[in-house]
């Protein structure tokens, strides 16, 4: 029976980008992304046969943790680890962000510019919608990092951040919101322990303005909630380039 920690992750991997953050579409060809530790390959996606053929593989620095496409260019950026669960102690000492390009018309990976360190396990990847900016999720301890996206698409210096971000329990993804003036960090909490009562998830909302975050917002979980685990997802209500207004949906499992 699927617990709600798995139910988590696997639903955040699915909603957070549909079609899109494990899926290539290049060139009237459909190209379907794969991850088993450090390997990340690409396979041909015929979707009348049914059928995924493998064409290439390329090597991240650790396994692969999650990764997230350029809004408008032929890139993927990839999290990296050897770090694990910290329930089982699992801490590593290898955590890296990589630019990979992607080749338009095979879909293979190639790495674009060095592999920035990080300095724990990341959980979670994403872009702002201008391609200017990386930003990263780390659960343990809980917080977020923000990085430069050069014009050639390679990943640049880390962007010092001048607020104390108030990052709650158990960071789990980030998302920068429709309008790119925000961004949403989802803390996931913690279990209840035999010596200890549960910390409850939160919603994290902070402005976003030329790679600098401040904080603004904090959505608790109610008493109600406690047991629950939320993730957020943005669906716009219009795609006309004058228009901001969209919907933010928070998904919950419980126990």
């Amino acid at each position: 029976m699927i617990d709600r920690r798995a139910f988590t992750a696997f639903l955040a991997g699915a909603l957070a980008a549909p079609g899109a953050a494990w899926s290539q579409s290049t060139s009237k060809r459909a190209y379907f992304y794969v991850s088993r530790g450090a390997a990340l390959t690409v396979y041909r996606m015929d979707a009348d046969a049914a059928t995924l053929t493998p064409h290439s593989t390329v090597m991240l620095p650790a396994n692969v943790q999650y990764a997230w496409p350029h809004p408008s260019g032929p890139f993927l950026y990839v999290a990296s680890s050897n770090g694990g669960a910290a329930s089982l102690g699992i801490k590593g000492d290898k955590h890296d962000l990589t630019a990979l390009r992607i080749d338009p018309e095979t879909g293979a990976l190639v790495e674009h510019g060095p592999s920035t360190p990080l300095h724990t396990r990341p959980i979670h990847v994403t872009v702002d919608h201008r391609g200017a900016y990386a930003l990263v999720a780390y659960n343990n301890p809980s917080s977020v990092s923000v990085h430069c996206i050069n014009g050639d698409g390679s990943l640049g210096a880390e962007v010092k951040q001048a607020a104390n971000l108030e990052c709650g329990i158990f960071a789990h993804q980030v998302r920068v919101t429709p309008a790119n003036d925000a961004v949403i960090l989802v803390c996931r909490g913690n279990d209840a322990a035999k010596d200890k009562p549960e910390d409850p998830g939160s919603l994290r909302e902070f402005t976003f303005k030329d790679g600098q975050l401040a904080n603004r917002t904090v959505v608790a979980l109610t008493v109600a909630m406690a047991s629950a685990r939320a993730i957020s997802i943005f669906i716009p209500l219009c795609r006309s380039s004058t228009c901001r207004a969209s919907v933010r949906i928070s998904l919950t499992s419980t126990s």
